[in-house]
């Protein structure tokens, strides 16, 4: 699908100039000859990027970017200025606003399309996180919002590459007080893979002798450590092909030497806004999917969690020729427990039952709740006689010490009935006949009078 631009401006000659330009490179451009106009459409229509012109009539471009920016349901679409006011304190003041960047008419052909073209892929990949988000019902964007504000979050790290030691010298003392910033003189012998969670924002000048700026970015762009935190470069104002060539490699950003204080402060606090919005959406997801496959109450993974990889595993263990053992444990007579201790009693110990299962198994075996008082674990490259002495130290650690169902109560005595059961390495074998031979085992167990170990003869 093609990005949707908005364009708005109350000159239709100016609208026609930019729908022209932007329809030839084959995007789906709508316009706007007033403020409200484009907010009527930013709410009710998708909507990828904003080409806003600052003088209009009623309200002018300021207020609207503000005002899109202030609403949580369209602060995510990046808003480009485009205005002939070309002096520094419109720049400043349009960033301040929340624009994502500003461009001066008559706009050159090149940057008008490589900076739209950058911009929707940043809202391509806000898009998808957000769809994530709504699709766990976890969206929480006013929250997200919230929590990411500059002023009340952590100073944002700052890292700059920069060989020219005065130059690195003018941007510490314009960005002291308001950033955290290290410095690079060398990026040769700067392990980039480092840089971690520290860092939100890299600025990379064109300056790097020993090295080439546009390589360097390629580089941040493909490491995991540094893929997602935007790059900002410093260019000089003759570098316009290097500053194309590098919005095409994926950075974020540019200023054009010399540097003005406000401006590189105005533009560092935007993209480190929109790196904390998205990072707010990326832990979202995070913590609902991480939700939806563990149980809430013990941590295990839950069954939803072994039903999607039980089958991974059983065909890996097949396919290395190495044996897979299923345990399934039951706690014995957990009706009473809830019965005598309520279903608080009940609860404490399940919980206790699940650290004791973590306690007494290996970090490789996958440890599940299946529902209730019943439990299933996964035993990577195990045979069946393994099998069988592990669950019986399972066994013996539930049963050798009493469980507390409630603070300052009496221990009461648990046992657990377990049954066990190993792939048997024969194309006939299958998961199914696995499962099905365990859970068969788990059920002797409780047959032949609890608190023990069965496994199915070989």
């Amino acid at each position: 699908m093609t990005a949707r631009i908005l364009v708005v401006d109350d000159v239709p000659a100016n609208l026609r100039l930019l729908e022209a330009r932007l329809t030839a490179e084959y995007y789906d451009v709508v316009t706007a000859r007033s403020g409200q106009d484009a907010l009527d459409i930013c709410e009710s229509s998708r909507v990828d990027v904003v080409l806003l012109d600052i003088m209009m009539p009623g309200m002018d471009g300021f207020e609207v970017c503000e005002r899109l920016k202030s609403d949580s349901s369209t602060a995510h679409i990046p808003v480009v200025i485009v205005t002939a006011l070309d002096g520094t304190e419109e720049r400043i003041r349009g960033l301040e606003a929340g624009a994502d960047d500003f461009l001066t008419k008559p706009v050159n052909d090149l940057q008008l399309v490589t900076r739209v073209k950058s911009l929707a892929r940043l809202k391509a990949l806000t898009d998808e996180l957000r769809l994530r988000a709504e699709t766990t019902r976890n969206i929480e964007i006013e929250q997200i919002l919230q929590a990411n504000r500059l002023e009340e979050g952590p100073t944002p790290g700052v890292l700059l590459v920069e060989e020219e030691g005065a130059s690195a010298d003018r941007i510490a003392r314009m960005l002291r007080g308001q950033f955290d910033l290290k410095t690079v003189s060398d990026p040769q012998k700067f392990a980039f893979g480092s840089v971690g969670m520290g860092v939100e924002c890299i600025l990379v000048s064109t300056r790097l002798g020993s090295h080439d700026p546009l390589r360097l970015c390629a580089h941040l762009r493909a490491l995991e450590s540094t893929r997602s935190i935007p790059i900002v470069l410093l260019a000089d104002g003759e570098e316009e092909d290097t500053v194309v060539r590098g919005l095409e490699l994926g950075i974020n950003d540019y200023l054009v030497k010399p540097i003005e204080k406000q401006e590189l402060v105005a533009r560092l606090r935007t993209q480190i806004r929109r790196k904390r919005y998205n990072d707010g959406l990326r832990s979202s997801f995070a913590r609902t999917v991480e939700m939806a496959v563990t149980d809430p109450l013990t941590g295990l993974h839950n069954r939803r969690y072994l039903d999607s990889h039980l089958q991974t595993l059983f065909d890996r263990a097949r396919a290395r020729n190495k044996p897979l053992s299923i345990m399934f444990a039951d706690i014995d007579r957990f009706k009473t427990i809830n019965d005598s201790w309520g279903h608080d009693g009940g609860d404490a110990v399940l919980r206790e039952f699940a650290a004791r299962l973590r306690k007494t198994l290996r970090a490789i075996d996958l440890v599940c709740r299946y529902g209730g008082e019943e439990f299933v674990v996964v035993m990577p490259e195990t045979d069946l006689a393994v099998a069988e002495r592990v669950a019986e130290r399972v066994r013996g650690e539930i049963a050798g010490e009493g469980f507390r169902p409630a603070e300052g109560k009496p221990a009461i005595s648990v046992t657990a009935s377990l049954g066990v059961a190993a792939s048997r390495g024969t194309d006939d074998d299958s998961l199914e006949q696995l499962v099905k031979r365990a859970d068969e085992a788990l059920y002797e167990a409780k047959r032949s009078g609890r608190n023990r170990v069965v496994a199915p003869a070989a």
